[in-house]
């Protein structure tokens, strides 16, 4: 697997003058429902059809863009973005994880529900590297309202520092190890949807009963545990940002009952969403 993101960044940088356009996501307005928005940098690169995407910008808010291929969409921490896979493309995107960096080239035919071809790999995050340096560049150029030429350099300066990892890494960890975080990072993209045990160990080739060893081996906890932490972190994340109604909210981290949600939230946290929000609240008494 390796290999193939290996020559598809490889590609792209032979031809870089071919990189048509950046696009950044910002993480103000408010994010549709069933947005993509985590707490780590994302890429977006297009390498064939129509990759529909909801961006939200100063002058337009709201708005749908068309990238087409080669064009990159870029996604600072804490952004959104709402793509719409109706139309057949082909896009590969790089997670920027704490631990992991992920890969996932994603192919989808039109007027197919499901992609026909996924592909994911994931390999340990860069430390003490020049790399590490690059993504907050962008998340700085992110909030500017002039970003060309200087977002080409970056970007290419960031896939020839991806590449030369990708690179290094071949045979350095057992794949259980990369699976474990690879996995990880899919929950913390998808936790809003209806994802489970079942669903997860599809996605990735395995039995259901391998993912949950996996976890208890690598992870040290259950799977259902890991991804109820990711959805309650980002609960978190909602009620102090947005004035989102508590069943929104809810239902916006993968909870359709938001009597269940509440429940989990105090028991886990020591109190309700309700009061977590007051004491979030600038002058409240969580911020004296």
């Amino acid at each position: 697997m390796n290999l193939l993101f290996h020559q598809l960044l490889a590609e792209v940088l032979a031809e870089g003058h071919e990189l048509s356009q950046i696009r950044f996501a910002s993480d103000r307005g408010v994010p549709p429902e069933f947005s993509y928005q985590v707490n780590f940098p994302r890429l977006e690169l297009v390498f064939s059809g129509h990759y529909s995407n909801q961006l939200w910008s100063a002058d337009s808010g709201l708005y749908t863009v068309q990238l087409t291929p080669r064009q990159v969409l870029y996604i600072p921490p804490n952004a959104w973005n709402k793509p719409d896979w109706e139309p057949a493309c082909s896009v590969l995107s790089l997670l920027f994880g704490k631990r992991q960096l992920g890969f996932s080239l994603v192919s989808k035919q039109a007027g197919r529900e499901q992609p026909f071809d996924v592909h994911k790999h994931s390999i340990p995050a860069p430390t003490g590297r020049a790399l590490e340096h690059i993504l907050p560049a962008l998340d700085a150029l992110s909030r500017e309202a002039v970003t060309a030429p200087m977002d080409r350099h970056l970007l290419l300066a960031l896939l020839s520092g991806v590449h030369q990892l990708l690179t290094e890494a071949d045979g350095e960890r057992p794949r259980g190890v990369d699976l474990f975080h690879g996995i990880c990072i899919y929950i913390q993209e998808n936790f809003h949807r209806a994802i489970s045990r079942e669903s997860i160990a599809e996605r990735f080739n395995l039995s259901p009963g391998h993912l949950s060893r996996l976890f208890r081996d690598k992870g040290h906890m259950r799977l259902a545990d890991y991804i109820t932490r990711v959805r309650l972190e980002r609960a978190k994340f909602m009620l102090r940002k947005y004035h989102f109604h508590l069943a929104e909210v809810a239902q916006r981290c993968g909870y359709q009952d938001v009597n269940y949600f509440c429940r989990v939230f105090r028991e886990k946290t020591g109190v309700t969403p309700s009061q977590y929000r007051e004491l979030s609240q600038p002058g409240g008494p969580a911020s004296e």
